[in-house]
């Protein structure tokens, strides 16, 4: 069995489309695949058409009962996508995972003793793993026999490229087993110079830890997704579906016996190169101009509804901050615009299934902050941009122009 963990500290990256249509593809061809979904949003069951309300246990209850001793059986928790596939969801449980486990000897073990259990009944695993560095991520990779990094054809990717490989490089040396990484080009638009200035840096400096096979930027996978259908089912002929065909038969060929000293070796030396490439391509090309979200009186647009706002935007001259969390109490913000004091910020709850929203009048600047649900700080997970504070943790940071 082979488990791939999909990883990107970045998030908008496109690793839960990765994810669903790579394990799609995978069970298209014949191969018995499970979907390990281990971020707290729980995207891929709503990729998937999983109702929320129907999951009454998800891989948070077999993790955590599987490091207290008291393991829960994985196939409890597992619905039937299609033939030979099957998804293990999560649950916004989940993102107390790191909390509950503390003071717990092999924690980091979980995930890898629940897939032992089932090793003989699958051929692939595919983790769909949370944007950020923690205790379910190193979960993941310890896990893992094959690592994927898909990169999107943006802006900030290439340079933030050389951070995830310096994250993952630490996290591998902690790691004995053999391991096998991989970078995979996400989200291409040919018709942009960009993308396509990218790309080729990418190919120039890994050569053969890339994929020849790249994800194109297409809207039947963004219409797929809306509609709860990996692309195999939405439209088998489209190119994305012939994408992720071609993926999937480019990892079942990957080698998985480079051993860890000398995959570690060779992501270290590639640090240097691609931070200087980033650096150099970067201060010759301009950023995309942000897109301002405007809201129309006849109703939301089909875009508008698959990004469901989550995240930071600008909005009719304010600041729009909206995120996910079905089961907290409060929700509030601490940042630089408000003295780092969550109490004069508080966000609403503006939806049953838990869609808390915010707009501050901010002048034009760069911010730093991190939500407060519940009394626990954390970073926005719906905000990709982010950076370490004094303290060793993420903040999240939103421009305003």
């Amino acid at each position: 069995m082979r488990t791939v963990a999909v990883i990107n500290q970045k998030g908008g990256c496109g690793k839960t489309t990765v994810s669903i249509n790579l394990a799609s593809a995978l069970a298209a061809k014949g191969h018995r695949t499970l979907l390990v979904d281990m971020d707290p949003q729980s995207h891929c069951a709503v990729g998937l058409a999983v109702p929320e309300e129907q999951i009454e246990h998800s891989i948070y209850d077999v993790l955590i009962g599987t490091g207290r001793g008291e393991p829960m059986r994985i196939n409890e928790i597992l619905w039937q996508i299609c033939e030979r596939f099957e998804l293990a969801p999560s649950s916004i449980d989940l993102a107390a995972f790191e909390q509950q486990m503390a003071g717990i000897t092999d924690r980091e073990n979980c995930l890898r003793k629940v897939l032992d259990g089932i090793r003989d009944e699958y051929d692939y695993v595919v983790i769909d793993c949370p944007p950020s560095v923690s205790l379910l991520t190193f979960n993941a990779l310890r896990a893992a026999t094959d690592v994927v990094v898909p990169v999107e054809m943006g802006y900030f990717s290439l340079h933030g490229l050389s951070k995830q490989l310096e994250t993952l490089n630490v996290l591998c040396r902690q790691c004995d087993q053999h391991i096998n990484v991989m970078v995979l080009g996400s989200m291409y638009d040919i018709r942009t110079k960009m993308g396509r200035e990218i790309l080729a840096e990418l190919k120039k400096n890994f050569s053969n830890r890339m994929f020849k096979t790249v994800v194109n930027f297409n809207t039947k996978l963004k219409e797929a997704a809306s509609l709860g259908q990996p692309i195999s089912e939405y439209d088998p002929s489209s190119k994305g579906f012939k994408d992720f065909l071609s993926l999937a038969d480019e990892l079942m060929g990957t080698d998985t016996k480079m051993h860890r000293a000398e995959l570690v070796n060779s992501l270290q030396a590639k640090l240097g190169v691609i931070s200087a490439s980033a650096e150099e391509l970067l201060a010759t090309l301009k950023p995309e101009p942000k897109q301002q979200i405007e809201v129309s009186s006849d109703g939301p647009t089909f875009e508008e509804k698959l990004a469901d706002f989550y995240g930071v935007h600008q909005i009719n001259g304010k600041v729009l901050f909206s995120t996910l969390y079905p089961r907290a109490e409060t929700v509030k913000i601490a940042g630089d615009f408000n003295g780092w004091n969550p109490e004069l910020t508080e966000m609403e709850k503006v939806s049953e299934k838990g869609k808390w929203q915010l707009q501050l009048p901010l002048e034009k600047g760069t911010y730093r902050y991190r939500l407060v649900v519940d009394g626990q700080w954390q970073q926005d997970p719906y905000n990709e941009l982010t950076e370490i504070n004094p303290f060793g943790d993420m903040n999240s940071v939103m421009y305003v122009d």
